[in-house]
């Protein structure tokens, strides 16, 4: 019964969403098809649901790698893998003191090809246990960006491990617009992904602070849903149709780098390298 309400709301949310095929690509730079997704949304509805929304391309990480294997295995033109250290959701704090998340991280990247290790949660001194150490040896190792849900000081020590790290960070720190500037201008190989963000815009106008942000930096920044419960994958386009209103607040060209070409530039070309 479960599967099948869940289903029925995936199909009514497409059913609803406007045509969007004609506007403004979108490169999501954060979605989720974790083992609770997996088990409501059957993957030809939700690959529907990513191309329904006009997504240009769409990185995917899900908690087991299952659900992300079998989107790419669906829509390889479309989807864009990377590799979650997390087996189940509930590892979320967990896994930077468990050993045995390496060994899965080093068996899949035996396995299969990614364009980046995360998203993961890290936060200030962790960044120096001993297993988000070796994430960073192996990100290294197979020339893999880090997509980090992580505090400033945990994003400076994992640059401190690796200097030439290329850093994604998941939802822009949650922090401050000024200070997400001044993370931006101390490290050139980070990135910002708005996901689940909303202040940086209201009623299609883009925030003051933000804008400053935006011009600065105007290939620093990506959108992204963060489809962290399969709920928010009912939502997937009405995200894209949100982001595209303010976008239109923004220069043109600007609005473009930010919807989908930083996406494709920083993280689509990384991935068509490897393959």
């Amino acid at each position: 019964m479960r599967n099948l309400v869940g289903l029925l709301s995936i199909l009514w949310a497409v059913a609803l969403a406007p045509a969007v095929a004609a506007e403004l690509p979108i490169f999501d730079a954060h979605i989720h098809f974790s083992h609770d997704a997996a088990d409501q949304i059957p993957v030809k509805e939700a690959v529907s649901i990513l191309r329904k929304a006009g997504l240009k391309g769409a990185l995917v990480s899900s908690s087991n790698d299952a659900g992300t294997q079998k989107l790419y295995e669906a829509a390889p033109d479309l989807i864009v893998p990377e590799l979650r250290p997390y087996r189940t959701r509930g590892e979320i704090s967990s896994w930077v003191r468990d050993p045995t998340v390496i060994d899965y991280l080093e068996a899949r990247l035996k396995r299969y090809k990614y364009v980046g290790i995360g998203e993961f949660h890290l936060y200030g001194a962790d960044a120096e246990l001993a297993v988000p150490r070796r994430m960073v040896e192996l990100a290294k190792q197979f020339d893999l960006m880090l997509h980090a849900h992580s505090d400033a000081d945990a994003v400076d020590r994992l640059f401190a491990q690796w200097p030439q790290a290329r850093i994604l960070w998941a939802h822009s720190g949650f922090d401050q617009p000024e200070k997400v500037r001044a993370m931006l201008r101390k490290h050139k190989n980070l990135w910002g992904d708005l996901g689940f963000r909303t202040d940086h815009a209201s009623g299609g106008k883009v925030d003051a602070e933000w804008r400053k942000a935006f011009e600065e930096f105007p290939d620093r920044f990506m959108v992204g849903t963060d489809t962290f419960t399969p709920e928010r994958w009912y939502f997937i386009g009405e995200h894209a149709n949100w982001s595209r209103e303010w976008l239109q607040d923004l220069p043109p060209a600007l609005a473009e780098r930010i919807a989908w070409k930083n996406g494709e530039a920083v993280i689509k070309a990384a991935f068509d390298r490897k393959r």
